[in-house]
């Protein structure tokens, strides 16, 4: 049973991340969680990355800089107020690497509803719960 088994239903919506540092964040990723850079990121005439793409093994993901003269803004210590729930097929490896990569985990690997769940914060301040398979003895 892997992470895109049908435990998971399709995604409702395509996460849009806004983070203060985005090619920061890009290169997060893809060390963290495995991302591909899909194309090159749009920079804005200031600088700012104003949109990338990211694929994850389980789907796409988009960010961007923040924007606050639009309401844009990335989350702030303690107020993260949406969870990314990211299947995976080893939870173990995938959060010990964004562990490394300075991901703060907020829970440890736990066992329950038949998979491995894990909960961490990346360092741009959004909520990922990593759930994988049970690993077979």
């Amino acid at each position: 049973m892997g992470a895109t088994d049908e435990a998971f239903p399709s995604p409702g919506a395509l996460p849009y991340l806004t983070v203060r540092g985005a090619a920061a964040a890009i290169d997060w990723y893809v060390k963290a969680f495995g991302a591909q850079l899909v194309g090159e990121p749009i920079t804005m005439e200031d600088g700012r990355i104003g949109h990338a793409e990211l694929r994850l093994h389980t789907g796409m993901i988009y960010l961007a800089e923040e924007f606050p003269e639009m309401g844009l803004t990335a989350p702030e210590a303690g107020a993260t107020s949406v969870s990314l729930m990211l299947p995976v097929d080893d939870t173990d490896l995938v959060l010990a690497r964004a562990h490394d990569a300075g991901g703060r985990v907020e829970r440890w690997i736990s066992e329950n509803y038949g998979r491995r769940n894990a909960t961490l914060i990346d360092p741009f301040g959004h909520r990922w719960m990593l759930s994988g398979p049970i690993k077979q003895q």
